[in-house]
């Protein structure tokens, strides 16, 4: 095997390595237990990905708090089909789906120009929505697919959105963002020439640097924020591994093992969501912003996130994908 092909195998072969030790961790290590959360009457938060797994446990969390909650999602039958579940549940949530694809940057342009007409605050911003192990194709603005939609999509609509945070937290309480990201950043590698692996394409190399994209631009806008001064916490959080359908894209045999696998070891989506309901709602976070929560603590993540050169190199080439100006503030 030449040297290209073993370039492509050993972030697989990386990956899979980090998830059995996520397995071996959820076999011994009990799940969190979400503390009880005060109500969120007057709140508002946007949830992307939310019609399905954690997002849809998220906002339907949310929004049995009191919350306003935006279920932002591509899919409208889904989207109208969770709204229903979660009213049904709960006959004076408000909930509503919106439309957001994170493969158009003119949908998250359009979707931030829809939601800031309506003139409401916004306390919450989840970032959870996602992919994983898609297959070599593009969005619709030709980039790399897991970068374009783990990664840039949530970054333009996070920066787009930030006055409207910034406008919404208090000093007794801060609006949040929770990004999702995962242990597969410590497989993940950023190479600024490259961003969009077209030099030796390989899903599982693309998947882990989305992620640890998200995680370096979480860190980031955290050290900007308390820069300013500004009223709004920034969080990255690694829900383990969940039995949802992020993992439909793998080959057949890879995903009848882990159908197989799921039904043992696998968190389930209302488990996954404990860590982003607490970082996004607790009171006990309130002063404490940024980090990489897990399983309802602080980790340590990998060495190469917090390096301020490659977190600021990465803010400004995203800056100038998205359309933004080069040294965007917050």
């Amino acid at each position: 095997m030449g040297f290209w092909g073993i370039s492509c195998i050993l972030p697989a072969l990386k990956l899979y390595w980090l998830g059995l030790k996520v397995l071996l961790n959820q076999l011994f290590c009990r799940p969190f237990t979400l503390p009880e959360l005060p109500r969120q009457h007057g709140r508002v938060a946007i949830v992307t990905g939310g019609t399905r797994g954690i997002g849809y446990e998220t906002a339907r969390h949310m929004a049995r708090l009191g919350a306003h909650v935006i279920i932002a999602g591509q899919n409208e039958v889904e989207g109208v089909s969770a709204v229903k579940r979660i009213y049904e549940e709960n006959r004076e949530a408000t909930v509503e789906f919106e439309q957001l694809d994170l493969a158009s940057l003119q949908s998250v342009r359009q979707f931030v120009q829809s939601f800031k007409r309506r003139g409401l605050p916004l306390d919450i911003l989840v970032n959870n929505a996602g992919v994983m192990l898609v297959r070599e194709s593009c969005t619709k603005d030709g980039f790399e697919h897991h970068f374009g939609v783990n990664y840039l999509g949530h970054f333009l609509l996070t920066l787009l959105l930030l006055d409207t945070l910034k406008h919404s937290g208090k000093r007794s309480s801060c609006s949040r963002v929770v990004n999702l990201s995962s242990s597969a950043h410590r497989a993940g590698e950023i190479r600024l020439d490259d961003l969009q692996n077209r030099h030796c394409y390989s899903p599982h190399a693309a998947y882990c640097q989305s992620k640890l994209a998200l995680l370096l631009f979480s860190y980031h806008l955290q050290e900007r924020l308390d820069r300013g001064g500004f009223p709004v916490n920034s969080y990255a959080v690694d829900p383990w591994m969940v039995d949802t359908s992020l993992y439909r894209h793998l080959t057949l045999p890879a995903r009848l093992a882990q159908i197989a696998i799921a039904r043992l070891l696998f968190r389930r989506p209302s488990q996954g969501a404990s860590t982003v309901l607490y970082t996004a709602l607790s009171p006990s976070l309130e002063g404490d912003g940024g980090g990489y929560w897990s399983n309802g603590h602080l980790e340590m993540t990998s060495p190469n996130t917090f390096d301020p050169q490659l977190q600021l190199r990465l803010w400004n080439v995203s800056c100038r994908l998205v359309g933004l100006q080069e040294h965007h503030q917050p």
